[in-house]
């Protein structure tokens, strides 16, 4: 009966399966399905900056019952749906993004990666349509013909970032939490390339924003700041998604950089006794946000 039920029916009906009020209870769903809402549950978790920790004081659990939970797959059907809620979702979206996640990229491999930055103007189509720009837009506004943006088009047909559909439309192939690798290739183009270029302003111009703030923090109270700044990302994606249905001319495209580390100014360091005890530093953390 499953089967022949939609991908949003059969993990509903599978959860419905699990003994109520039991996370430990045998289950006869199918696990694969139940994998997958799993996954898609650490995902929101990670983008939304939520520990287990986190989850666990709200959920009113230890944190090593939370981990348990996890790590065994074993939710009753209620406690997936507590769950949910308190990321933002209803057990229907979830269940939704579940299914249509299972099939996209969340990333792309080293290899792919290099394979992007090797040629420039695969690069920019690769931008471009990740930002939902039309093939047209892109020829009109750089300097690249339209077999050369087909020709990148089946690259990254190939590397299954999209899917090119007759009449050279596009087809999206990433998943809403997509992300570049890390310390991969992409990263390192953009900081070694792109971070230099985009901090040369003065950010005087409307729309600009510089801000940078020092202070000593606690372990604690750095670990707070740091949940800010995820959430501050996020938050930020969540808009970048909201704007896609937009105008392509209503639309700007726009940098937003958060950093903070343990940091002091380099002339202070200097100054600094080398027979002296371990002191705290002048200043303890710094934190940049710039638009």
């Amino acid at each position: 009966m499953a089967k022949r039920l939609a991908p949003l029916q059969r993990l509903t009906l599978a959860y419905s399966y699990r003994l109520a009020g039991r996370e430990g209870a045998a289950t006869i769903a199918p696990m694969n399905e139940i994998s997958q809402l799993v996954k898609t549950l650490k995902r929101r978790l990670k983008i939304q900056g939520m520990t287990y920790r986190d989850l666990a004081a709200s959920l009113g659990l230890s944190e090593a019952s939370v981990k348990r939970l996890f790590a065994s797959e074993r939710f009753t059907l209620e406690r997936i749906i507590e769950i949910a809620n308190l990321l933002g979702f209803t057990l229907a979206e979830l269940a939704a993004e579940a299914a249509v996640s299972e099939n996209r990229l969340h990333t792309l491999s080293e290899a792919q990666e290099k394979e992007l930055v090797s040629d420039i103007k695969l690069l920019l189509v690769a931008v471009c349509v990740l930002n939902q720009w039309p093939i047209d837009a892109i020829v009109e506004s750089f300097q690249i013909s339209r077999p050369e943006c087909i020709q990148r088009l089946v690259k990254l047909d190939r590397l299954r970032l999209i899917t090119l559909l007759p009449g050279d439309r596009v087809r999206l192939n990433i998943a809403r939490d997509f992300d570049w690798q890390p310390k991969g290739p992409i990263r390192s183009y953009f900081q070694g390339q792109g971070m230099a270029d985009f901090l040369n302003s003065d950010f005087s111009r409307p729309g600009e924003v510089l801000a940078f703030s020092h202070a000593m923090l606690t372990e604690a109270a750095t670990e707070r700041v740091q949940l800010e700044l995820r959430k501050l990302r996020q938050k930020f994606a969540e808009l970048h998604e909201e704007c896609l249905a937009a105008p392509l001319a209503k639309r700007r495209g726009t940098g937003l950089l958060l950093a903070t580390r343990e940091w002091e100014i380099r002339a202070f360091v200097a100054l600094r006794r080398t027979d002296a005890p371990p002191a705290p530093k002048t200043v303890g953390r710094h934190d940049k946000g710039r638009k």
